[in-house]
């Protein structure tokens, strides 16, 4: 007779079913794992063995113990198996009923002792196992809250295998744990930050604002102590919020990289990631051996920040060209091949020169200028919209009393220009805002009269500006008349788009 459990293993942001089969027959002693396993996996064997000695069941020491993971083909990782497999083995040895275990999907890791550890990836396992028509799911306590938020299935959390058993062999009856998913996705979807915490920066934040309306990728060019980084992570706060979809995609994400607390069901503001300059391009887009997701897929729906962008790795800011533009990565290796979303704004921050100081601006020639921001490259700066000076603060405005526009009062703006945007682009696949137009879209939406082709050639001429600015301003400039509430692109919007190009300028520093 063999036992067969079922329980799920992820595969990107999404996972899969796993049949855990066990034979136990007369023979040497041998505890053989099989169907592609892992190293975690097949230690398993050691952490099974102990657990189900200690919580004071009969274990199979003389006999020849066999555990497939089906489909062998597919490469199994991580120590969710743990459970499975220990439940297996208690069913082969006739110490559990079976009737129950097709009803339900079991993931955990064991202890020794035979308690229950949290292990990652349980909302994508959930999903599936409602997909595939399972009673519930059986996991440990610590994974309880991420797996609930989940509706359509039964939660059962325990802590240790010994109540797994009781509640398969019908000596306990536990009620399904549960929770109002709409209650907490709502309960968390306050910011500890605000824009009215910034002083000054007026033309700054009319630059975010613009940047959140239509979703485009900005930098900020200034001093160190200008405020850069405050602003920057005050942009998810004029966002629009997550829906349910999006936070449920975002929550996956960290979910199977296991980087969701325990105490957090669902991720529900927007992601703010801001990695070290001296981080990888491994650590940037992802990668490994086990393909894991990187930086801006734990971005995804949210904001990456690229603090001193100049100091980055030239490779690692080349290698998210592709992901800037697809809004998805691939990920290959040897034996997997892996796609993460990646549906990211990127916020770049930078020094107008290699001085840290504004005394030593003036020691560096229009060489050494030319040659610093030459570090980022052409087609990355191509995928950034808009570009903004910030300069310091005065202290005027730093001592002023009167209190500044909070992010709610922009975001009630920067949703309005959204909505237009969302049933502008509605019979448009993949196209939700107006960061997103191809240059098809852009002769569709953003047709100009003779005032405004006059201003732009006078940018493009006069100005210096690269021809790959053009599309940029128009899209930009699309954004400033949708938060005006104006049909058509005015002189007005494509004046304001114009400076937000000062990058592409043959004398950039004007």
């Amino acid at each position: 007779m063999v036992s067969e459990i079922f329980t799920s293993a992820t595969y990107g942001v999404d996972a899969y079913i796993i049949r855990v089969e066990t034979h136990i027959e007369k023979g040497l002693h041998s505890f053989s794992i099989v169907g592609l396993p892992d190293n975690a996996v097949k230690e398993s064997r050691e952490r099974v063995s102990a657990a189900i000695k200690n919580s004071e069941f009969f274990f199979p020491s003389i006999k020849r113990i066999t555990i497939n993971l089906a489909p062998a083909d597919v490469r199994k990782e991580g120590s969710g198996f743990d459970l499975p497999i220990a439940i297996g083995i208690i069913t082969e040895t006739n110490q559990v009923s079976p009737q129950k275990l097709k009803d339900y999907l079991f993931v955990g890791e064991l202890s020794l002792d035979g308690r229950l550890r949290c292990v990652p990836g349980v909302l994508p396992i959930t999903l599936e196992a409602k997909k595939n028509d399972f009673k519930g799911i059986i996991l440990p306590v610590d994974n309880a809250n991420e797996a609930a938020i989940v509706e359509g299935i039964e939660v059962y959390p325990f802590e240790t295998i010994r109540e797994v058993v009781d509640f398969l062999n019908g000596d306990i009856t536990p009620n399904p744990f549960s929770i109002n998913a709409k209650e907490i996705f709502e309960q968390h979807l306050n910011y500890l930050v605000d824009f009215a915490d910034v002083k000054g920066q007026a033309e700054v934040k009319r630059a975010m604002e613009v940047a959140a309306a239509g979703g485009h990728n900005i930098i900020m060019i200034g001093l160190p102590g200008s405020g850069k980084t405050m602003l920057a992570k005050r942009l998810p706060t004029i966002m629009p919020s997550l829906t349910l979809e999006e936070a449920l995609e975002t929550t996956k994400i960290h979910s199977i990289a296991g980087l969701l607390p325990s105490d957090i069901s669902i991720i529900s503001t927007r992601p703010f990631r801001s990695p070290h300059h001296t981080a990888s391009d491994v650590a940037i887009v992802g990668g490994g051996p086990n393909a894991k997701p990187g930086e801006i897929s734990f971005a995804h729906n949210g904001v990456l920040f690229l603090d001193e962008m100049t100091e980055f790795k030239k490779n690692v800011l080349e290698v998210m060209r592709q992901p800037l533009e697809d809004r998805e990565v691939t990920i290959s290796r040897s034996k997997i091949t892996v796609k993460y979303p990646c549906n990211f704004m990127l916020v770049a921050a930078m020094n107008p020169t290699p001085a840290g100081t504004l005394k030593e601006t003036e020691m560096y020639s229009d060489y050494e200028i030319q040659k610093y921001l030459s570090k980022i490259s052409g087609p990355i700066l191509d995928r950034i919209d808009i570009h903004v000076h910030v300069n310091p603060v005065d202290y005027k405005d730093l001592s002023s009393k009167t209190d500044a526009e909070n992010s709610k009062t922009i975001k009630q703006r920067v949703v309005k220009a959204r909505k237009i945007q969302l049933t502008r682009f509605e019979e448009k696949q993949g196209i939700y805002s107006n960061a997103n137009m191809t240059t098809k879209e852009i002769k569709e939406f953003c047709s100009i009269d003779s005032d405004c082709e006059d201003l732009m050639k006078m940018a493009i001429t006069r100005l210096g500006l690269s021809a790959r600015a053009y599309d940029r301003i128009l899209k930009v400039s699309r954004t400033i008349a949708d938060l005006a509430g104006e049909k058509h692109i005015l002189p007005a919007h494509i004046s304001e788009a114009i400076q937000y190009r000062s990058l592409d300028r043959t004398s950039w520093m004007e």
